[in-house]
């Protein structure tokens, strides 16, 4: 592995979805799965034994077992460290309201689409990395971090500058590329369209999925194996007009 890598647990008592879960974290760069748990039970388990290897919870609000939120404030007593996002049907205010003040990280509502997940582990990241080997902050460092802009400064700061790796020429050809394009594309796809490397192709697009401009959904390959594959969304649209 390289660079810093994130621990996640999932919690979550149907198979299926957490299978997708695991092959979604397996996919996203700095992030790797230590555990699954079906339940409570489980799960409590699993950090007793590998608390200090998991930075990220991901938790169900419907567990066989115990009530999620009876969970979240357990986990949230005995391993202060982590943090939990509740990945979830529950869509009641008071569900949401309790987590909220449990702490969560985000709270995330199924069916969850690729690009919320995507996300929020970039935003995990980011705020991990920011604070990690700082001893003060002062307010417009820790507002940077936590990504508390009013729209209009969010804005001017999204088009004032591109992060490094990224061309403004290169990145308006991905965005054309995939509005033109019939159906969702894969990495290697948008490289052969470029004329580039896979990894440079994945680079620009996981870089508009972070910035919730592209959507990134899990598919099945010729082999099976499961590929992210990548959809314009209207809110790309807004980048051509600054590029």
């Amino acid at each position: 592995m390289s660079g810093k890598q994130y621990g996640i647990l999932v919690v979550e008592d149907d198979f299926r979805i957490a299978d997708i879960h695991r092959a979604f974290i397996e996919q996203s760069e700095g992030f790797y799965v230590v555990g699954m748990a079906r339940n409570g039970s489980e799960a409590k388990a699993i950090m007793a034994e590998h608390g200090a290897s998991i930075q990220l919870i991901l938790l169900d609000a419907y567990l066989p077992d115990v009530e999620g939120l009876e969970l979240l404030w357990a986990l949230r007593r005995d391993h202060v460290h982590v943090d939990i996002v509740m990945v979830t049907a529950a869509r009641e205010v008071d569900t949401i309201s309790e987590a909220l003040r449990g702490g969560v990280f985000d709270y995330l509502i199924k069916p969850i689409e690729a690009a919320r997940m995507t996300q929020m582990l970039t935003r995990f990241k980011r705020e991990r990395e920011a604070l990690a080997n700082r001893d003060e902050m002062n307010q417009d460092e820790l507002d940077h971090v936590l990504a508390r802009l009013r729209p209009d400064e969010a804005q001017k700061q999204k088009t004032s500058a591109l992060p490094k790796g990224i061309d403004r020429l290169t990145l308006k050809r991905v965005i054309e590329a995939l509005a033109e394009a019939p159906d969702a594309l894969t990495a290697m796809q948008m490289a052969r369209i470029m004329g580039a490397s896979r990894s440079t192709a994945r680079r620009y697009l996981e870089f508009l999925v972070a910035e919730q401009s592209v959507s990134a959904e899990l598919g099945y390959g010729d082999v099976g194996r499961p590929e992210r594959r990548y959809r314009l969304l209207v809110a790309a649209h807004a980048w051509l007009e600054t590029l």
